[in-house]
């Protein structure tokens, strides 16, 4: 759907009526020209480059975090989730730090490794950095929507009181 590649923040994308193609048509749309086709994709002075896999870097990774969810840890079977599609436009946004107002910046160790995240209070919108000590530059792991249990539960203000001194 051509419309959505002129949505902005805070409106969500039209996906309800679109068939499966259509629907990552659409999406793919979003994420090219938001991301993949980016010149300056950078948060703050550090380039920003899709999550490797298996040692390969690749934009087809990062679209697929970018708009499924992991439904079983084991198997690593991930299924399309509209929340995260909804709000994909969202993910430049935050990067570019275009919202002042109502927003977290911080980095933190987690058992996985360092990571550092953009959180948007009111939305409840977060986006996951991963950032490379010997680089100048982080992997873009995941963006989401904060809904149910981890929601109810400030998941990200606990995280924010356990950050680390400096944004890495």
């Amino acid at each position: 759907m051509p419309l959505n590649l002129i949505k902005k923040y805070n409106q969500l994308l039209d996906l309800a009526g679109l068939n499966e193609p259509q629907r990552k048509q659409s999406l793919l749309g979003v994420f090219n020209q938001d991301i993949a086709n980016h010149p300056n994709f950078n948060f703050r002075t550090k380039k920003i480059t899709p999550t490797p896999a298996d040692g390969i870097i690749k934009m087809e990774t990062l679209f697929t975090h970018l708009t499924t969810v992991m439904v079983d840890k084991v198997t690593r079977k991930r299924e399309f989730d509209m929340n995260r599609s909804l709000r994909l436009h969202w993910v430049k946004f935050h990067i570019e730090e275009q919202k002042q107002n109502e927003m977290l910046h911080f980095s933190v160790q987690e058992p996985e490794g360092f990571r550092t995240y953009i959180y948007d209070k009111v939305e409840k919108y977060v986006v996951v950095l991963e950032p490379l000590r010997n680089k100048n530059e982080y992997y873009l792991l995941s963006a989401y929507h904060l809904t149910g249990k981890d929601a109810q539960r400030d998941k990200m203000i606990k995280k924010y009181k356990r950050k680390l001194n400096e944004i890495l």
